[in-house]
């Protein structure tokens, strides 16, 4: 009897990560379909179509309010009113259709001058995205020069609301491989996911923004626990060493990634509130309401993190796991249920950061944290593998060095010129800014 009764346990111990992989596969599943675009008849409301035609009405720079577009095609006719920014958007119920884009002219305001040669309609054909922008431009804008230091200054304050939020990813990322030796090459659809479950609570549920972002990053967090109850810790008990590990979070990475781009598309989805107007009165400094709610947002968040991990006593023995498992395993620390908290604390500052992410690029993609993974792993490695506040500061320095780059290079090649950067002070520093030299030997 007690020889049965020791095997049903040891089968139920071997079957646990079993089951945790499969609450974990459809915790993702769930997420990804509810996000999937539903087919739409031609019955349904238009504010309801998966595709549309956007743009803007200006006249010398300046937005025009109150403009008619006429958006016709087949045996579909939509009509939009220009905002106070001067944007509109139809939308629309085909993408294979040829459409013709009209702005009504006596729609415009009297004191609008029009260009003889000014063209009205303009004809549309959908590509790959689902949305197609189509401007009307009524006349040139007035060529104004920026000083140096006003760019500098603008340029410098973006840098630092771009390394706020970058830092809440790479801070993670630091935890993981503190703690169990991990560089995650996963990390990046960790971010990708938190604005994907900002975007089915606000697109697919109906939620306002402020429910959604603590939603969003409660659902990440969960996806956290999954990926490590499902897939990390059975194979860390399994023995793998690092190399294998990494391997894993490529494969995994590359699955995640492209079975976003399956279910969501390769277009690019907004968020409520993407596009803000500049808050007057900064000088040369542009910079919107929803900048400075996502800079002060990060800043908390980095400051609770921060009396998290040296006032607590989750965040002492996290500290303690990172100096040394075998030794905080000594000392009865349970390693195991420490890192399973680190990957918890982790996935959720990812999820936040990508939705951060979502208004500074601005828009959700299918690879949108792949295209910062880079950076985050640079600013990792460059304020000292895993230490927390050295990939702070690494955050910090790396975002200003991408955004005050752009003064000299193209910006296409911003986020090389953050990279050369890190190379430079690794020759000199290879520890990183805040990590201990390794003895070899």
């Amino acid at each position: 009897m007690g020889n049965t009764t020791a095997l049903a346990r040891r089968r139920h111990r071997s079957a646990r990560p079993f089951a945790l992989a499969a609450l974990f596969t459809l915790l993702v599943a769930a997420l990804l379909v509810s996000l999937a675009p539903p087919a739409f008849a031609a019955d349904d409301d238009p504010a309801d179509y998966p595709y549309a035609i956007a743009g803007n009405v200006r006249s010398a720079g300046e937005p025009i309010e109150g403009a008619t577009i006429t958006v016709t095609g087949d045996d579909f006719e939509g009509e939009a009113t220009t905002a106070e920014n001067g944007s509109w958007r139809v939308p629309v119920p085909s993408k294979d259709v040829t459409y013709t884009v009209e702005l009504d002219e006596d729609s415009l305001p009297d004191t609008v001058a029009v260009p003889d040669d000014f063209e009205f309609t303009q004809e549309v054909t959908f590509g790959p995205s689902n949305t197609v922008t189509r401007n009307f431009t009524l006349g040139a804008a007035e060529r104004t020069t920026v000083s140096f230091w006003d760019q500098f200054l603008s340029r410098a304050v973006n840098g630092l609301n771009f390394g706020l939020m970058l830092a809440l990813a790479a801070i993670g990322l630091s935890l993981v491989y503190g703690t169990t030796g991990l560089s995650n090459f996963a990390h990046g659809e960790m971010v990708t996911f938190g604005a994907l479950a900002a975007l089915l609570f606000t697109t697919g549920f109906g939620l306002s923004i402020w429910l959604a972002i603590p939603l969003a990053v409660a659902v990440s967090a969960v996806f956290g626990w999954g990926m490590d109850a499902g897939i990390w810790r059975p194979l860390r008990r399994k023995g793998l060493g690092t190399v294998q590990l990494m391997i894993v979070s490529i494969g995994l990475s590359l699955a995640l990634r492209y079975t976003y781009q399956i279910f969501i598309g390769g277009g690019t989805q907004q968020l409520p509130g993407a596009v803000a107007a500049s808050i007057p009165g900064l000088g040369p400094i542009r910079l919107t309401v929803t900048d400075v709610i996502s800079m002060a947002l990060s800043i908390v968040v980095i400051g609770i993190f921060a009396w998290w991990l040296m006032r607590t006593r989750i965040g002492r023995a996290t500290r303690a796991v990172s100096d040394n498992p075998s030794l905080a395993s000594a000392s009865g620390i349970d390693v195991d249920a420490v890192v399973r908290v680190v990957w918890i604390v982790a996935a959720a500052l990812a999820g936040l950061s990508g939705i951060l992410w979502a208004y500074f690029r601005p828009g959700i993609k299918w690879d949108m944290g792949t295209s910062i993974l880079l950076l985050i792993f640079a600013a990792v490695t460059l304020g000292g593998l895993g230490t927390a506040f050295g990939a702070l500061i690494g955050s910090l320095i790396v975002g200003l060095l991408v955004e005050l780059s752009t003064l000299w290079i193209p910006s296409d090649l911003k986020y090389v010129g953050a990279l050369v950067v890190l190379i430079v002070i690794l020759l000199f520093r290879p520890q990183g800014i805040l990590g201990r030299r390794e003895r070899i030997g």
